[in-house]
């Protein structure tokens, strides 16, 4: 295929506006997820081949203008400035067109031809909206294409459009807004400043514009590149601050312009279905409850279906592999048989029972993200997270680490801001999953007797005061008491659309399997060795003389017994592991109440206590690890992480016993 048939299209349009449809629609499986380099921005390339031309689609991150106010927007801006596609379909939301138009008119001021994709026309219908295409395109002077993705409708002729503008920019001559005749000379005079150091991707006269805004990133380059001239660029910007009122103000009066004749607005006054809902969901108090019930339901549904499938891939399909893999390796040396049976098989097995859980997460997650009401959660939360600099989507990625961490921290990517996000994954593992409450579940009555639910309580609610307590001393101390401010359009509420949520789910899911599922193999297969060296005893291994070693340590928290030293050691690996190490170790894995017993025998109640808040609080999963690797794309992180549980579990165990101690309580 000669290179003048392959086309580069770039995908642009603020979140919740249907873009991730288009694109899953125009691409299917065809397309690869990945970051850019150096960033945790993700992308997504898809490919299609389309009347004898070759396109390469690029699904540029959800932005609401092209300043520079996120690492999303940068990423996409100097996308499109460095990278010149052929050509940017715009995708906008027909029922809010005017916020949606003003990423537009900062698109046609760069030298790259745009088709407008007008989507969720049905969605516009149902709020009294009426849209003259034809109209709006002749206004604009630009090809606007009708689209109701979720029906695909439409899809097969902006991709037409595109690609023969694509192919023939010669007859593209938008109507561009015009700037403010008070600033035009100024635009001219930065121009002539700048123009002889600035990099030569990017337009002399967009910079200066940019200057004028205030855009940060077009600050640093040029200060950067123009040491010599700063100073006089500096005055002139003092004596216009200004001018990104005008700015902004002129390109919305050119909206309006644009708008006047093609739309027909509902009628003041009335009650559209969005609003009936969102008096409910975005209420202070009743969008709470509401919230609460739904991510209920959304555990509930998950862990219900999930578990039996789980149950039966473990009977079905993991230990018949043991068992045939077992018996096949009878004459094999012993050390060999444990590696492919106990850490090989089991570190696959493990993968395989993270799936159905994953699965139907996503698909639930996806669902609600697509239906709109994922904005909904985040802002009625947003007040609540101000404590830790965070904001409402990062309370979505917390609370769903109550079901499994694993999700919850591949859930952070909803959150824009790179330090929100980082933050918010440090904090993610402070949240008891359900492995975590199942060990003090079943430890708790041993220790405790018929305190045990007030003690289980009281454990959940220190973990979640020491997740603020360490959420506030970060954002602190680290990152000087910074906030991210929390601006999303929220989205009218429309039907999900199967496809997307399909590729959706496929899309997270074979990334767990390729990028985390690897990791906890070779972990696993890691503790089998410490497990197993250096004599095939257990008792004797190199984990159990790491138990013993750090036995005094212990003492200070009260866990004088090395064996539950090394549980919670195997308990790395996935936190179920604390008690089948103790089954093993106390010789009692059939007979539940005994194995609870001999434990609580072995520990005074205060170290009991003790043993249980580590329990809570040490280091997650090998699973939940993997993620935070493949999502920071940074060892630095996930080994931060791991050092700060470490540390705030072990002071906190050895706190509280000897507390205990001090008041002779339990000792």
């Amino acid at each position: 295929m000669d290179s003048s048939q392959k086309i580069r299209i770039a995908l642009v349009g603020q979140p919740n506006v249907g873009k991730s449809t288009v694109f899953n629609m125009l691409t299917g499986l065809n397309q690869h997820v990945g970051n850019w380099p150096g960033k945790t921005v993700e992308f997504k390339i898809g490919h299609l081949d389309y009347e004898n031309s070759q396109i390469e689609l690029i699904d540029l991150p959800g932005i609401y203008s092209l300043t520079a106010n996120s690492e999303e927007e940068r990423v996409a801006r100097n996308f499109i400035i460095q990278e010149k596609p052929d050509l940017v379909i715009v995708i906008v939301n027909a029922a809010n067109l005017e916020r949606n138009l003003y990423i537009v008119t900062e698109l046609i001021a760069l030298d790259v031809p745009i088709v407008i994709g007008l989507n969720m026309l049905d969605v516009a219908g149902r709020q009294g909206f009426k849209i003259d295409v034809k109209v709006l395109q002749a206004a604009l002077n630009i090809p606007v294409v009708p689209l109701i993705a979720s029906r695909n409708q439409g899809i097969r002729e902006l991709i037409n459009v595109a690609k023969d503008l694509a192919q023939d920019p010669s007859s593209y001559a938008p109507n561009r807004p015009e700037i403010d005749s008070r600033y035009g000379q100024v635009v001219l005079d930065l121009s002539h400043l700048i123009k002889d150091c600035i990099e030569p991707s990017f337009p002399v006269d967009w910079v200066a514009l940019k200057l004028l805004e205030g855009d940060q990133e077009a600050f640093e380059k040029v200060r950067e590149a123009c040491p010599q001239k700063w100073p006089e660029i500096e005055e002139i910007l003092k004596h216009h601050e200004d001018a990104i009122l005008e700015i902004t103000s002129a390109r919305y009066e050119w909206i309006a312009r644009m708008e006047h004749a093609a739309i027909v607005r509902p009628r003041v006054g009335r009650i559209v279905l969005t609003d009936r809902i969102d008096r409910f969901a975005t209420h202070p108090f009743w969008g709470i409850i509401l919230l609460f019930a739904v991510f209920g339901l959304v555990f509930f549904t998950t862990f219900k279906i999930a578990t039996p499938i789980v149950e039966w891939m473990q009977l079905q399909l993991v230990l018949p592999a043991a068992n045939f893999m077992a018996e096949a390796l009878t004459n094999a040396p012993a050390w060999f048989t444990g590696l492919i049976v106990d850490g090989i098989i089991g570190g696959v097995g493990m993968v395989l029972t993270f799936l159905p859980i994953l699965i139907l997460f996503f698909t639930v997650l996806g669902a609600l993200e697509d239906v709109g009401y994922l904005a909904r959660a985040a802002f009625v939360m947003d007040r609540f997270m101000h404590l830790m600099g965070l904001h409402g989507r990062s309370f979505l990625s917390l609370f769903l680490g109550f079901g499994c961490n694993v999700p919850a921290v591949m859930g952070t990517r909803i959150i824009e801001d790179k330090r929100a996000r980082i933050l918010t994954i440090l904090l993610i593992p402070l949240v008891p999953c359900t492995a975590r409450l199942a060990v003090v579940t079943f430890l708790a009555p041993a220790f405790f007797g018929r305190q045990a639910t007030l003690v289980t309580w009281l454990l959940v609610v220190v973990n979640l005061v020491i997740l603020m307590l360490v959420g506030i001393s970060i954002n602190r101390f680290v990152y000087k008491g910074q906030y991210s401010p929390f601006i999303m359009e929220i989205p009218l509420y429309h039907l999900p659309n199967l496809r997307t949520i399909g590729l959706y789910v496929w899309n997270n899911t074979l990334a767990f399997i390729k990028k985390a599922g690897g990791l906890i193999v070779i972990f696993a297969v890691i503790v089998w060795a410490l497990s197993w060296f250096p004599n095939g005893n257990l008792s004797t291994s190199l984990l159990a003389q790491t138990g013993r070693y750090l036995e005094p340590f212990g003492r200070l928290m009260g866990i004088t017994d090395w064996r539950l030293i090394v549980s919670l050691i195997t308990s790395f690996i996935a936190k179920e592991n604390t008690i089948a190490t103790l089954g093993i170790l106390f010789s009692a894995r059939e007979q539940s109440q005994i194995l609870s017993a001999r434990i609580a025998s072995a520990i005074s109640p205060a170290g009991g206590l003790s043993f249980l808040l580590v329990q809570m609080l040490f280091i997650p999963c090998v699973a939940t690890l993997a993620v935070i690797k493949q999502e920071t794309k940074s060892w630095k992180i996930t080994l931060l992480s791991v050092f700060l549980l470490v540390v705030i579990s072990l002071s906190v165990g050895v706190g509280v016993y000897q507390a205990a101690r001090l008041f002779g309580w339990g000792v």
